[in-house]
């Protein structure tokens, strides 16, 4: 055989399964930037949607939450958020037990009912940091009136030591109608009406 019956064949590379294992250099490339183009688009996609999935369940809790204390009629037990005792003026002292509220609001004031128990100190930090003091109590006087009586469920009856005060602010600011059960002295039930009008 002579070398016209054998034609020269080009050298071929081999397929990519053969050879050392490897993927050729701009198909390894291919597969990085498609990974990282999918990586991108979950965070761009998922991140937000994923807040927006929390967001929407704290917002149907927070409204829930809002519903069942406007759906209350009464005072309910547990502390007031600090967001209303700011706005009604009502700074219940830090050793207070047996804390029980109630707001109400229409186009006319909103009123936030507050109970409490506390100590002899106690009612003293309170009654100043409302701005007033125990000598403003008077003996035997109870300034929750009738209709806020019926509205919170309290009862003022005889043979209790009660003493009270009004303490008056400036619209827009909040005025307290306070009554203090004062039979044990040593701790106090307070009962307050903070009025605000709109």
């Amino acid at each position: 055989m002579n070398a016209a019956e054998h034609p020269v064949v080009p050298r071929q590379s081999p397929p990519p399964e053969q050879g050392d294992g490897r993927l050729p250099e701009d198909r390894r490339r291919t597969i990085r930037r498609r990974l990282i183009t999918a990586t991108i688009i979950v965070l761009l996609i998922g991140i937000p949607a994923g807040y927006l999935l929390i967001s929407a369940s704290q917002s149907r809790r927070s409204g829930q939450d809002k519903a069942a204390e406007a759906a209350a009629q009464g005072l309910r037990e547990g502390w007031p958020s600090r967001m209303l005792r700011r706005i009604f003026e009502v700074p219940i002292p830090w050793d207070a037990e047996d804390v029980e509220y109630y707001e109400t609001n229409n186009w006319k004031a909103s009123r936030m009912y507050v109970q409490f128990r506390t100590s002899s100190n106690g009612l003293d930090r309170f009654l100043t940091n409302v701005g007033t003091g125990r000598a403003a109590l008077t003996e035997g006087r109870i300034t929750v009136g009738t209709r806020d009586t019926k509205v919170a469920g309290w009862y003022f009856g005889d043979g209790v030591a009660w003493a009270g005060t009004t303490h008056t602010n400036k619209d827009p600011r909040p005025t307290q109608d306070i009554t203090v059960d004062m039979t044990d002295p040593m701790a106090p039930a307070v009962y307050v009406v903070s009025a605000a009008t709109p």
